[in-house]
């Protein structure tokens, strides 16, 4: 059982209604069916990795909860309302992909009109120190490299108290320092008691920020949990070592429990459901690995197990 006293912050706030609610929600787009019968909660202080291959829904899915789309079929609820009425309130904040910044404008004057139209704006001044801005405040929106647009996205998102901020693929572009100090405003929001959402392809991000872990396949969520057990879920092991010589690749396939096998130079790298066994039979071939790891999957390896998994599972049908 987990104790207060090793809660976590989003663990505390996770009580009471939720602040995001989809209901049986679909949507398609002629043939394609974008969400599928999606149901879906987030609560207050949790922060939210929202992931999936290519054409997993996740877009749709934020298009969906922003109201910037309306579902075929059941119901999407933020703060116990409609989308449009929670945004119109000033409760939710989003930095999206799709959408230019206009262009004609100094990047403070931009950022002003963002405070000036939230009905619980921040000091401009304090929106421009957080995104990194203020070196480059009276600068041309046209005139800014990629990353310092999603700066800029980042602010115009963060210009008020927003209970929840929705984020898509919102550190592509970004140096190292600039993610790190992006990331260190989004968990002072999360420890204030606010929901973040985030779809990105940045697995590694996934796994060090986010407290739980959705992953979507065909519109539909295949794993929702935290990144650890989302590791556990895919039930597999990587098995890494390096043989002296020449081994055939058919022999290493013939080992038990294999589900991924790669050979790079002198180094085998090894996926297994019975790690075990499957190390039990590469010395039962005569074989003497050096430099033997297992170790759990990492999120990416598990993510890639899993959606695998589910497409094998689709086709079989």
């Amino acid at each position: 059982m987990t104790t207060t006293a090793h809660m976590s912050t989003g663990d505390r706030h996770r009580t009471g209604s939720p602040v995001v609610s989809f209901t049986n929600v679909s949507k398609s787009f002629g043939d394609v069916r974008a969400v599928s019968e999606l149901d879906l909660q987030l609560r207050a202080g949790e922060t939210v990795a929202l992931l999936g291959p290519n054409g997993a829904g996740k877009s749709s899915t934020l298009d969906l909860l922003l109201g910037l789309r309306n579902p075929d079929a059941g119901r999407v609820e933020v703060f116990g309302t409609t989308p449009q009425q929670a945004i119109a309130r000033g409760k939710v904040g989003a930095m999206l992909q799709s959408g230019g910044l206009m262009e004609d404008v100094k990047v403070r004057e931009l950022v002003k009109l963002a405070c000036d139209l939230h009905p619980r704006a921040y000091p401009v001044d304090q929106v421009l120190e957080h995104a990194d801005l203020r070196d480059i405040a009276d600068r041309m929106v046209n005139k800014l490299s990629g990353g310092q647009e999603q700066r800029v996205r980042f602010a115009l998102a963060t210009a008020g108290a927003n209970e929840l901020v929705v984020l898509d693929e919102p550190t592509t572009g970004m140096d190292v320092s600039a993610r790190q100090a992006f990331w260190g405003v989004m968990r002072a929001q999360a420890r204030a008691g606010r929901a973040i959402l985030f779809a990105t392809h940045y697995l590694e991000e996934a796994d060090a920020i986010a407290d739980r872990v959705i992953v979507l396949h065909r519109g539909r969520v295949i794993a929702d949990g935290s990144a650890a057990e989302i590791k556990a879920k895919a039930g597999a092991r990587r098995i890494v070592f390096d043989l002296d010589g020449y081994i055939g690749e058919g022999a290493l396939r013939e080992l038990p429990f294999l589900s991924s096998l790669e050979i790079s130079g002198r180094t085998v790298r090894i996926q297994s459901h019975d790690a075990d066994a499957t190390v039990h039979a590469l010395y039962g071939l005569g074989l003497y690995p050096r430099n033997l790891e297992v170790a759990g999957l990492g999120l990416e390896q598990a993510f890639i197990a899993i959606t695998d998994a589910a497409t094998a599972e689709e086709a079989a049908k």
